[in-house]
């Protein structure tokens, strides 16, 4: 098996004690979504190429949604591509009147994050990769800064609110050239959408526009073309828990984020955006429920509908939308064993395979027999169950077994 990482063996153990899923590592704890994981790989070298892409990753609680997002974010890092995600919540909607719209975009760029800044809030390298190249071509022409700054910044005007991108990324210059860091700060909040009114962004950067819920796809249009100008190859959108807008009370506030949804789709099936690509995750009926879910909206139903084709174990990934099965017992037991090897790189422990088998016997009892279609508890309890063996030799896998409890979660995501 491939070899751990000190740095990536940390990591795992943390997140998978925490029962949440790991960033980093993932290939060490991957079972199946080999198909899946084939037709992301498709989609980045789409984008790469100027092309779109949109795909909904849905599956039932415990399916493993949020696993496959992080490993698409890996996937989009190795193409040189920029990601920006974010979690929906009731907070944060793809359209609002009352800021919620803002504040999606707000953590979309809080999160966004490169390879060499895997955590997040690389806006500010990518805006400084970007001027460092026109400083140099500036140098190199004899020319200001500046000016290299607007020829290379022109095709952005052809976006909506393009023209005051572009001043804003020289302003971010011009901050940095005169020493000025409110004006670099300023600069930064305007890309980061945390002006709530014209006005101020109007007296600290001399610009007409913000971003506002009404133009949050526009800029995300602008900032796929944007990171290209730094140097990357496009921008890849992942946005989770999309089952929020499910749960919503209001059919009209459903509607209105489905429309924004229906925009993107076609935008993208129609090849009306380039170098973007989108990942949305939620559950089986936020997709299917033809009274609240996407469903409901028949021209979303039509352009995501299944092939009819698709049975008898045919598969076929070419439309929007990827379903994640839930892990049979044969793909649960190779998730203990990957586990296992994560724990065992250190050389601090050994396990046998009987107990990754009593380990399931025990989950089933305590859980009873779907323990495996949602493994996260279950992953929680045998990194809890190897981390006291790691630390107390001498305690005896089988009788410390009989002291782990597994709770059943039916309510939560992984």
């Amino acid at each position: 098996m491939i070899t751990v990482k000190k740095r990536n063996r940390e990591e795992i153990i943390r997140s998978l004690k925490a029962g949440v899923v790991p960033k980093t590592g993932l290939k060490h704890i991957l079972v199946n979504r080999v198909q899946e994981i084939r037709q992301i790989k498709k989609d980045c070298v789409m984008v790469v190429d100027g092309s779109s892409t949109v795909r909904f990753v849905v599956g039932d609680y415990g399916s493993g949604k949020t696993f496959f997002l992080n490993l698409s974010r890996l996937i989009a890092f190795a193409n040189n591509l920029v990601v920006m995600r974010a979690d929906l919540a009731p907070n944060r909607r793809l359209y609002s009147t009352d800021g919620k719209a803002r504040a999606l975009y707000a953590e979309m760029t809080h999160n966004l994050a490169t390879r060499s800044k895997p955590a997040g809030m690389a806006i500010t390298s990518i805006v400084g990769q970007f001027v460092n190249k026109a400083r140099a071509q500036a140098e190199k022409e004899g020319v200001t800064t500046s000016e290299i700054i607007r020829q290379q910044t022109a095709e952005l005007e052809e976006f909506t609110n393009g023209y005051d991108f572009a001043k804003v990324v020289d302003s971010y210059w011009q901050g940095f050239d005169q020493g000025n860091d409110d004006l670099k700060n300023a600069a930064l909040r305007w890309l980061r959408a945390e002006y709530s009114t014209k006005t101020d962004a109007r007296n600290d950067l001399g610009v007409r526009t913000i971003i506002s819920d009404a133009n949050i796809y526009d800029h995300l249009k602008l900032m796929s073309s944007f990171v290209r100008l730094a140097g990357y190859n496009g921008l890849i959108v992942l946005l989770d828990e999309l089952t929020v807008l499910y749960k919503l009370a209001s059919s009209q506030s459903r509607t209105s984020n489905y429309e924004q949804i229906l925009r993107i789709v076609n935008d993208v099936l129609q090849g009306s955006a380039s170098h973007i690509g989108f990942l949305f995750g939620g559950t089986n009926e936020f997709l299917s429920d033809q009274r609240r879910g996407l469903f409901s909206y028949k021209a979303l139903q039509q352009r995501l509908a299944d092939n009819t084709f698709v049975q008898d174990g045919l598969v076929d990934f070419s439309g929007p939308v990827i379903r994640l099965n839930n892990l049979n017992k044969e793909e649960f037991y190779t998730l203990l064993h990957n586990v296992r090897h994560v724990f065992q790189s250190n050389n601090s422990m050994s396990l046998p395979d009987e107990a990754l088998k009593d380990f399931m016997s025990h989950c089933q009892k305590r859980v009873g027999s779907e323990y495996f279609q949602t493994p996260r508890n279950s992953i929680k309890a045998f990194a809890d169950f190897l981390a006291i063996l790691e630390q107390n030799p001498q305690t005896n896998w089988r009788q410390l077994l009989n002291k782990v409890d597994v709770v059943s979660d039916k309510n939560g995501d992984e």
